[in-house]
């Protein structure tokens, strides 16, 4: 009796896009079935009356929003919670242990460390640089060309800003050609054997913020630049009438008349900075001393496959996170009042 051969290409082929088609009918169906169910329950929404007509609509548009906060925020929170007071594999509730393992280990304890040190590095370098750029390119002609070529790199993904800095810090041999552009700056400074930036320790960890910086700092120039616009050309003219000028304008009056913008900046930094987990996977993975929160998080979890450490490390990230975005609501509060 023959043995059947494998299907002819044009069958897999023919296969292949008939389950592509399938896939795409059950898509497009579940879509529409979804938009119809909406439809009917606006439709019913808009004609209820009486004292059913606003419980309705609030359930109506409220309902889905925090149906969704429910599914993609509270249930994650709850359950990375619950993780976190277990073992590796969620079998044996172990209390705080995690916790106390992430306080006491000597690894740890250096990426928390390290995590620190970005916190207070970037978003001040960032700020900092952003406040600069803005004073000087406004007083510049065609200041939209050079802010649209300043802000250029917060289009890129973190993963791609990495992967360019990857090349810029690329280092080579010995006697060899170096393509790096900061190895072959360093050639041309006399520097005949540059070494292995991402080797060298803790240069490699400033290294690395170097690209949150790059990419954040047209952010912050383009959010100071308007709140420095927005300034009423009164205050300026009476502080230019009582002989401020120069610095002594900048300090006493632009940066009081700022203050809370530039505040919101550096916790939106912050918050952006404590998730710098594409910069350091995609650079370093983590090793020679680069290694900070998020990234550890990543490894216990996902690759060491202990999910008690690793979501014990979310939980002090979130931790770490929530009291900046309080902050920053007080201050956008306090300034929406103030106009």
């Amino acid at each position: 009796m023959p043995v059947p051969g494998p299907p002819p290409p044009a069958a897999l082929a023919t296969g292949a896009w008939g389950d592509a088609a399938l896939k795409f009918g059950n898509t497009l169906g579940a879509v529409a079935g979804f938009l119809g169910i909406l439809l009917v329950v606006f439709l019913v929404a808009g004609r209820a009356r009486g004292r059913f007509a606003r419980p309705l609509a609030v359930l109506v548009f409220l309902g889905p929003a925090v149906l969704l906060l429910l599914v993609g925020l509270v249930v994650p929170l709850v359950r990375t919670v619950f993780l976190s007071l277990h073992n590796d594999d969620g079998s044996r509730f172990v209390g705080t242990g995690n916790f106390d393992w992430a306080f006491t280990s000597d690894d740890v304890r250096h990426v928390l460390l390290n995590t620190l040190l970005w916190l207070v590095v970037v978003p001040l370098v960032a700020t900092g640089l952003g406040l600069l750029l803005a004073l000087l390119v406004d007083r510049m002609r065609g200041q939209s060309v050079y802010k649209s070529l300043i802000f250029m790199p917060m289009a890129i993904s973190l993963v791609g800003a990495s992967i360019i800095f990857k090349f810029v810090y690329e280092s080579r041999g010995p006697g060899q050609q170096q393509i790096g552009l900061l190895s072959q700056v360093a050639v041309a400074l006399g520097w005949d054997d540059p070494p292995n930036w991402m080797l060298s320790q803790p240069l490699n960890t400033f290294l690395l913020m170097a690209v949150m910086v790059w990419v954040q700092t047209g952010f912050a120039m383009v959010v100071l630049s308007a709140a420095i616009k927005a300034i009423p050309s009164e205050v300026v003219e009476a502080a230019r009438l009582d002989g401020a000028s120069g610095a002594r304008l900048f300090w006493y009056v632009t940066v009081p008349m700022i203050r809370t913008t530039v505040i919101v900046v550096l916790t939106t930094v912050m918050i952006i900075t404590l998730k710098c987990f594409d910069i350091v996977r995609t650079m370093t993975g983590g090793n020679f001393g680069t290694q900070v929160l998020a990234n550890e998080m990543y490894s216990q979890s996902f690759s060491q496959f202990n999910d008690g450490r690793g979501s014990a490390l979310a939980v002090l990230l979130f931790l770490a996170v929530l009291p900046l975005v309080a902050y920053n609501i007080v201050q956008l509060r306090k300034e929406r009042e103030t106009r």
